[in-house]
């Protein structure tokens, strides 16, 4: 009987990790798709565009995107400037 409540007590808590980590990306994926929203608008460009944009300025900052995201959402971040093309190879 010990046994199966300890087995019990692990399976209720490797839901409840689960559960957490979808709602963090839950989370993450909604300020990522308000931050899209807000570069594409501030910069008349589409939203694949902006979301490439934000996505080369976490890589360029080595920052994570929902970090990003989040401070482009508040104010306290610059969106990344566009990059310009080089000349082509």
């Amino acid at each position: 009987m010990a046994t199966i409540g300890l087995l019990q007590q692990r399976a209720i808590h490797r839901s409840g990790v689960v559960t957490e980590q979808l709602q963090t990306a839950l989370n993450s994926r909604v300020l990522i798709e308000q931050a899209k929203g807000i570069v594409a608008e501030r910069l008349h460009l589409d939203v694949a565009d902006a979301f490439a944009l934000l996505r080369s300025g976490a890589r360029n900052n080595n920052r994570r995107l929902s970090d990003l995201a989040r401070a482009i959402i508040e104010g306290t971040e610059q969106i990344p400037p566009a990059s310009t093309p080089g000349p082509p190879s």
